[in-house]
Parts: C-alpha cells; sequence; structure tokens
C-alpha cells in the first residue's frame, strides 16, 4: 500500500487529467448500461406484435425503478425538435445516439488517463536518474550498472504499463462493473444473490494469484538485470573477449542466464495464466444456475423474456470486468514488484551526505589538511571488523605545491585522493580546504576547485569540443581552442574529418590513448580548478605519447596546486615533497634527495625502477624527463616540477 501511495503521488501533476479520465470512464460505463437496459424494450415492445407504443414509455428499470421512483424511459433520450413518435425510431436513436456518446469518451477519456500515466512515469524516471546520479562513488561499487540499467528500462516500462495503459481500461472496467451491477439489481430481483456469491469467491481467487505474480515478477526482473549486466560487460570490454578469445565463455554466461531468465518468467506465465480460466470456469457456474433459476421465474410470469435477457446480457457484461479485473491485478502486482527495486534506489541511504547549511567556498587560497584520517569500506565488515584502507594520515598541502604520492600497489595512494572531493567521507580524522571541514562545504563548491585527470579517461560519444567544454556548453569557442593548444590536442584535432565537431564515439575509442589523455587534459585545463589530482596519468601509454601528455600536463598544472600519484619516480622526483605510503600510512615525507637517504620503501622503489638503466649506461640514474629535453621538439620541461607559481 505504500507503494501504491507513492505511485499515486506522482499524479498529483496530473489531477485535471486523472480526474477527467474518471468522469469520462464512468461516462463510458453509464452509457453502456443504458445500452443493455434497451434490450428489455426491443424485445418486450418494439418487437413484440401487440405492444406497439409501450416501448416509449416503459421504464428501463422496470419495477425497481419504479419502488426507487426513477422514471428512465427511452422517450426522454430523444430531443423533442426531432418528432420522434414511433418505438422503433425512439430505440433506434437512443442505441446510435449512446453509442457515439461512448465512442467520444472512451477516446477522450483513454487518451487523457495515458497522459496522467506516461506524465507520471516521466518524472519517476527523472527522479530516479536524478537519484542515482547524485549518489556517491560507494552507491556505484555496491549496485551493478546492469541492475541500474534494469530498474531505469525494465522496472519503469513494467510500471509504466499499469499506470497507462492498463489503467485506462481498468477505470472503464471499473465503472461498466458498478452501472452493470446495479442493472443486475435492478431486473432480476431474487436472482441478484449471485452477485455477492460471485463476487467473494472471484476475490478470493484473484487475490491469491496475485501475490504469486508480485513474488515472480521480482524474480524475473532480477534475472533481466543480470542479462542487461552481462551484456554491458562484453560490449564495453569487447576488446579483452577477442583478445583472450572468450566468446564461446561468454556466450555461455549469456546462455545461461538467459535460461535462468526464461524459467523465472515461465513462473510468472505459470501464475498469471491461470486467472482468466478460473473466473471463465466461476462465471459459466453462475450462468448456468441462472438459466435454471429464471426459467422459472418466467414460465411462472414473474419476468419478461426480453427483460430476463437483458438481465443474463448485463451478468454477462458486468463477469467481463471481473474476469478482467484478474489480469489487471496481475498486472498492479507487477508494476508494485517492479516499483520495490525502483523506490529502494531513491531510497538507498547516500554515505556522503552534504550538510543541512553548506559552507560555500569561495576559491582556493591556502592549503589542504588532512589530519589523522583514517578510512576503511563498510562493506567489507568481517568477524574480524572492516579493512583499513588508510590510517593516522597526516598531510598539509599548501597553495601553488607540488605533492607526490608513491608507494607499492594497494597502498591507499587512489583512495587518499579520492577523499579530497568527497567521492568518499572519512572513516575517522577530517580534512580542511582554507580551515573549512569538507564536510560541512557544499559538495558542488568543493569540487569546483579540484580537477583530475586519470589513468582511465573518460569521454562521451560526443563532440570533441562538447568533451573538452564538458559541464560549461555556453563556453566560447576561442577558449575551448586555447585548452585544445595548451594540452597539444589542436593539431590532431584538425585533422580529424569534422575537426572540432566530429564525434569520438564512445568511450572515445576511435581515438589513441594518448590522443585521449590529452582531451582529457584540455577539458582540466578548460575547467581551471586551482587544486589538481593526477592519478597515475601517463602509466597506460607509450614513450612517445607519455613525452606529448608530460609537456601538456606541464601546462596543465602552471599555476596549480597539484597532487599526483605515479608509479615511475621519474614522473615524480622534481616534486616540492613526495609522500611514501606503506599499508595505509605515511611513512616518510620529503623530498626525492631526502628519501633517498631515509626511507627504505622509497630506496627499494628507486632501485627497481632505476637499476638496470644505471647498469646499462654506467653512470648515473636518467630521468626521463631528461631524454624529452634532449628532443628538439619539445618546448617545456615534462617532468613534474616543484612550485607551480601560485
Amino acid at each position: 500500500m505504500m507503494r501504491l501511495w507513492r505511485l499515486l503521488y506522482y499524479a498529483r501533476r496530473y489531477w485535471l487529467q486523472a480526474l477527467s479520465a474518471v468522469v469520462l470512464a464512468a461516462g463510458v460505463g453509464l452509457l453502456d448500461a443504458f445500452r443493455v437496459l434497451l434490450i428489455g424494450p426491443i424485445f418486450d415492445n418494439v418487437l413484440h406484435p401487440g405492444a406497439a407504443g409501450r416501448a416509449r414509455q416503459t421504464s428501463l428499470l422496470g419495477p425497481i425503478g419504479a419502488r426507487w421512483h426513477v422514471n428512465l424511459t427511452p422517450q426522454l433520450l430523444v430531443p423533442h425538435w426531432l418528432h420522434i413518435k414511433n418505438d422503433w425510431g425512439v430505440i433506434a436513436f437512443a442505441f446510435v445516439a449512446s453509442t457515439l456518446l461512448k465512442g467520444v469518451c472512451d477516446y477522450t477519456g483513454t487518451y487523457l488517463a495515458n497522459y496522467a500515466g506516461f506524465g507520471m512515469i516521466t518524472d519517476m524516471r527523472d527522479d530516479l536518474y536524478e537519484a542515482i546520479l547524485r549518489r556517491s562513488v560507494a552507491f556505484f561499487q555496491k549496485h551493478t550498472t546492469g541492475s541500474l540499467l534494469s530498474a531505469l528500462i525494465n522496472d519503469i516500462e513494467r510500471v509504466q504499463y499499469a499506470t497507462s495503459t492498463i489503467l485506462s481500461d481498468f477505470l472503464q472496467q471499473l465503472f461498466t462493473l458498478v452501472f452493470m451491477v446495479v442493472i443486475v439489481i435492478a431486473l432480476g430481483g431474487r436472482l441478484a444473490w449471485v452477485l455477492p456469491v460471485f463476487a467473494v469467491i472471484a476475490a478470493w481467487s484473484i487475490i491469491r494469484i496475485g501475490r504469486d505474480v508480485r513474488r515472480t515478477t521480482r524474480r524475473g526482473q532480477d534475472k533481466l538485470a543480470d542479462i542487461q549486466n552481462i551484456l554491458h560487460e562484453t560490449i564495453t570490454g569487447n576488446r579483452i573477449v577477442k583478445a583472450f578469445n572468450m566468446e564461446f565463455w561468454e556466450l555461455l554466461r549469456f546462455r545461461q542466464a538467459a535460461k535462468r531468465l526464461f524459467r523465472a518468467n515461465l513462473r510468472s506465465v505459470r501464475a498469471q495464466a491461470v486467472t482468466s480460466p478460473l473466473m471463465d470456469f466461476i462465471g459459466a457456474l453462475a450462468i448456468a444456475l441462472l438459466l435454471w433459476v429464471g426459467r422459472n421465474e418466467i414460465g411462472h410470469g414473474a419476468m419478461q423474456e426480453g427483460t430476463f435477457f437483458a438481465f443474463i446480457v448485463a451478468l454477462f457484461k458486468m463477469y467481463d470486468p471481473i474476469r478482467r479485473f484478474g489480469v489487471y491485478y496481475n498486472n498492479f502486482q507487477q508494476a508494485a514488484g517492479a516499483s520495490s527495486a525502483i523506490f529502494d534506489f531513491m531510497d538507498d541511504q547516500d554515505e556522503v551526505l552534504e550538510a543541512r547549511h553548506p559552507q560555500k567556498l569561495e576559491g582556493f587560497r591556502d592549503k589542504i589538511e588532512l589530519q589523522q584520517v583514517r578510512f576503511c569500506y563498510s562493506e567489507t565488515d568481517s568477524e574480524e571488523g572492516p579493512r583499513v584502507v588508510l590510517d593516522d594520515i597526516n598531510l598539509t598541502i599548501h597553495r601553488g605545491e607540488v605533492v607526490a604520492l608513491v608507494g607499492p600497489s594497494g597502498a591507499g595512494k587512489s583512495t587518499l585522493v579520492n577523499l579530497i572531493p568527497r567521492f568518499f567521507d572519512v572513516s575517522g580524522g577530517r580534512i580542511l580546504v582554507d580551515g573549512v571541514d569538507i564536510r560541512q562545504a557544499s559538495l558542488s563548491s568543493l569540487r569546483a576547485q579540484i580537477g583530475k585527470v586519470t589513468q582511465e579517461t573518460i569521454l562521451f560519444n560526443d563532440t570533441v569540443r562538447n568533451n573538452i567544454a564538458y559541464g560549461q556548453p555556453d563556453v566560447p569557442f576561442a577558449r575551448v581552442l586555447a585548452a585544445a593548444k595548451a594540452a597539444l590536442a589542436h593539431d590532431f584535432i584538425e585533422r580529424m574529418p569534422e575537426g572540432y565537431d566530429t564525434v569520438i564515439g564512445e568511450k572515445g575509442f576511435r581515438l589513441s590513448g594518448g590522443e585521449r589523455q590529452r582531451l582529457a587534459i584540455a577539458r582540466a585545463i578548460l575547467k581551471n580548478a586551482p587544486v589538481l589530482i593526477l592519478d597515475e596519468a601517463t602509466s597506460a601509454l607509450d614513450a612517445e605519447s607519455e613525452s606529448l601528455v608530460q609537456i601538456a600536463l606541464a601546462n596543465l598544472m602552471a599555476g596549480r596546486t597539484v597532487i599526483v600519484i605515479a608509479h615511475r619516480l621519474s614522473t615524480v622526483r622534481r616534486a616540492n615533497r613526495i609522500a611514501v605510503l606503506e599499508e595505509g600510512r605515511i611513512t616518510a615525507i620529503g623530498s626525492h634527495d631526502e628519501l633517498l637517504q631515509t626511507s627504505p620503501t622509497y630506496q627499494k622503489l628507486y632501485r627497481l625502477q632505476f637499476m638496470d638503466l644505471e647498469q646499462s649506461n654506467g653512470n648515473h640514474v636518467t630521468d626521463l624527463a631528461t631524454h624529452a629535453d634532449e628532443q628538439p621538439t619539445l618546448h617545456s620541461e615534462p617532468a613534474i616540477t616543484g612550485k607551480t607559481g601560485r
């Protein structure tokens, strides 16, 4: 019921269309019932040789109409200016007019119901996408891409079908049922006892079956999410699949997931398919019994043939909505099962929450301080407790300073830099920017101060210009051009078929690794954030691409506070300070020369990377940046240098 109320909450913006659809659906039911009432006068008066002239004044509700003081006659629905006096003309006009009005109400009501249904589903989809988009990084680590796509597409589609297509038909059938019940009671008299018996049996059957439908539907949606997850992994990772000749394995994995979905769908179909035959059987028993009783009523003169026939038709018309209600209920149960995942994602408690009254950071003026910072992943809880990734981190980064983080893989370097823009929240201690705890700062103003270039370059299936100007759609083209030139990307962009208007494909796969990285650097230059994070920005590039990217990085770093992560010590040796991380702790801080004297870990990393080079050259370690300086085509120092000018 809570999910139902939440679904109805989305209809508040469309209350006028929904209310109009309800009124028109009532009109459809009323006019349908009126046409059934015309059956009695047709058989008892129009087609009866000795009853001429009585149809115009005969009450369509029979004896019950007189007791209820409702004198509903066909003549009341015929305008006086038509001057129709004969029985056939009155009945024919009433039948045609009611059918035409019913069609108008049906069309308009269906359109308005679907307008409201599609509108509320569009709002729900927008809210779900916004909820997912604003979640922290931990949320995306906890949920697979397939499950998120399934909620946004498949679950929303289930709810959409129930709230638009089915809802419009349900309203019409509901009012048809209401008015048919009135007719059955009015015309049937004592025969109307079938209503409560039939209603109780039908309702019990529908509710019992509906519970199974909701459960099996949720399982089917989960299996569909598994398929979408496999599709996402194999399509985005198609090069790895081909490189390892894993097409057959992935095909088997997909077929197994498809078979699980097939079995789940069959269970759902079994639960749904029994509804209609069961309702048919119950209805057939009721009709057969009523025919036997009605025959005796007519034989004793208690009911006319036309009235009894109208009663039977009304009963059939009443039975049809009840039979369909089983299908409607199953569809609504499917929507309820699908909506559970939607609302679960919406209600998921985020780990990174903005303060109630956040403070806006106005630029970056002084320093970043990490004070006794501790971090552990909550989802790694075990009997031994959560796995500690960072512990007792104390580090101050002054404005204009270049600080490098080095250490073995898994030491916590990337986790540390991800804490600064609050992709995660610290488990202990605090991080200050210009003396403000970042948990008290607004997320937008905090992240506006930080630019980031990582090893995994994220580009979008859009034009080169829009990728560089990501987040700044109205930026002048001259600034985009300047950023591309500073990132040494302008030349290869100009060689593209449509230059800056060239669409680069999904994730920029039409570009080389170095070209993608330079576009990411151009994007960071255009953002012009005062703090820059470089996370293994050149580790996946060849020597030639790395030298170009290093120059672009030097241009990007100019005048900025820089935090850099690199496995290659040649990349970071000229930083102002280098922090050595081991097992989540900073074990040493200093310059390159100082750490060679004081840090065993740094000495080990140095020996591993440069020992072979020293032996081959027979002299002191040669820096990769020095090689880059010797190339006449390079015009700036690619290695990371000390003070950046601010």
